[in-house]
């Protein structure tokens, strides 16, 4: 199962997120090699990830589109929801890296300079209220999706 939101300012972007450690190990397989990975630095947290086209470089993502991404990625972290402020890493998903023995849904990084970081970000709870009254549950076939995407983009 996958949870979808929408954004209130980009309709058109696709954020989405497993429900669990088990469900972000198929985002982690079959993500799009540029969505956009969300998580919490240094604390477990959901992976959060944003699908939008046209996205060529990180600093591409729209100001109010990022800082929604970074709200909602903060809220779905048990320990970084109760902190004042949390750091966000966030990358493309084709920088993301398993290796035998990682753990559930960990991950590490292909190129480590690759891997951004905005710091201190507080929680806004006008933001989190709305995007989370968007929460859809779907249960897509990520690998047929991933599959697809790959051919329509000769990858």
């Amino acid at each position: 199962m996958v949870f979808f939101f929408t954004s209130a300012k980009y309709p058109n972007a696709v954020i989405y997120m497993g429900k669990d450690k088990t469900e972000n190990e198929e985002l982690i397989e079959y993500s799009f090699p540029k969505d956009v990975w969300f998580h919490v630095d240094n604390y477990s947290s959901a992976h959060v990830y944003l699908r939008v086209e046209d996205i060529d470089e990180l600093e591409d993502i729209p100001p109010e589109l990022f800082e929604e991404m970074c709200q909602l990625t903060k809220a779905n972290s048990i320990e970084g929801s109760k902190k004042h402020a949390v750091d966000i890493v966030y990358t493309f998903a084709e920088n993301l890296l398993k290796w035998t023995g990682m753990a559930e849904g960990q991950v590490g990084f292909k190129v480590e300079s690759a891997r951004k970081v905005i710091k201190n970000v507080n929680k806004n709870r006008e933001i989190i209220n709305v995007i989370k009254k968007t929460k859809r549950e779907e249960f897509p076939d990520l690998r047929q999706m991933h599959i697809e995407h790959m051919e329509i983009y000769n990858i």
